[in-house]
């Protein structure tokens, strides 16, 4: 009899806490489940999504392994034959090796990521640590250089370029760089350095630091994810550049990775496209390294500028 007592009481119990029936859920869906069908239809769409947008990419790599009777054939992404003299042909399709053209855009890359990120910051520097008549009307002219299209002040700049003598030479396309004549990147470090607190500045001056040795020592150490930022950006505008380099410079020996590939484009003859195809994959690899190696930087960077 006990026994049933403590049957009949577990099953009351059960039933008032709600086990041992039906559980009726809002919408008729356990929460936990449709949370899961959202989480994986989302994941199936950015898939897909990914997918269309990384698709010519991948056609590109598979189109440099193809003759090009098979390129616009065959769309399949997993090439019948592998037809690798497509890059042997396209390093030495042009008047000089390849390497010349990759040598002549990491020469202009590097002095273009040295010249940003020093006078950049030292302008960024000068807007938010210095105290200077007409400092608010520069930092306005500076932001209103952000609306200007680059179009309109090409022309001008060609001319003052051909003046100087300084046509085919890498002058027009490094000097700008060491003026911090990137206002996006300046703005950029400026709401970076906004949000070092000045009481760093003052500890040192009290200590006998000058401005250049507050630069130097306090500030910098404090802006590498805006430095590191700066750097990314400057090597992916420049690497990919192709308007100003192909204005400027117009020798062989002189061409880089941009304005080489053009030359497989030849209206009279025809397009070798296996070749072009096997550089242009062979030229997004520094784009690829950097990017993969610097991705924290350049999110920590670009948020955290966000936040100042």
């Amino acid at each position: 009899m006990k026994t049933d007592t403590a049957s009949m009481n577990s099953a009351t119990a059960a039933l008032a806490s709600g086990h041992g029936q039906p559980v009726a859920y809002k919408n008729g869906m356990d929460p936990v489940l449709k949370a899961r069908l959202v989480a994986v239809v989302k994941h199936v769409l950015l898939i897909a999504v990914g997918f269309v947008m990384i698709f010519p990419l991948l056609w590109m790599v598979s189109s440099s392994l193809k003759d090009d009777a098979n390129i616009f054939r065959n769309i399949s992404l997993i090439p019948s034959d592998w037809d690798w003299a497509n890059y042997s042909e396209g390093w030495n399709a042009q008047a000089y090796p390849f390497s010349r053209y990759l040598l002549n855009s990491l020469i202009i890359t590097v002095g273009a990521i040295i010249g940003n990120i020093f006078t950049c910051s030292l302008a960024a520097y000068g807007f938010t640590r210095l105290k200077w008549r007409g400092q608010g009307i520069a930092f306005g002219y500076m932001l209103m250089t952000l609306m200007m299209p680059i179009y309109v002040m090409i022309i001008p700049q060609y001319i003052i370029w051909s003046k100087l003598g300084f046509l085919n030479t890498f002058v027009p396309l490094l000097l700008p760089k060491f003026l911090a004549t990137e206002p996006f990147l300046t703005f950029m470090m400026v709401q970076f350095f906004r949000g070092i607190p000045k009481s760093l500045d003052e500890a040192a001056k009290v200590d006998g630091a000058g401005p250049f040795r507050i630069y130097a020592q306090i500030i910098m150490p404090n802006v590498l994810p805006s430095l590191a930022t700066t750097g990314i950006f400057s090597f992916i505008w420049t690497w990919n550049d192709f308007f100003t380099q192909l204005l400027y410079l117009t020798k062989p020996q002189n061409l880089t990775v941009a304005v080489a590939l053009r030359n497989f484009a030849d209206a009279t003859s025809g397009t070798n496209w296996g070749p072009l195809f096997a550089m242009s994959t062979i030229s997004l690899i520094p784009v690829f390294v950097v990017f993969l190696f610097g991705q924290r930087f350049l999110i920590e960077g670009s948020a955290t500028t966000g936040l100042k």
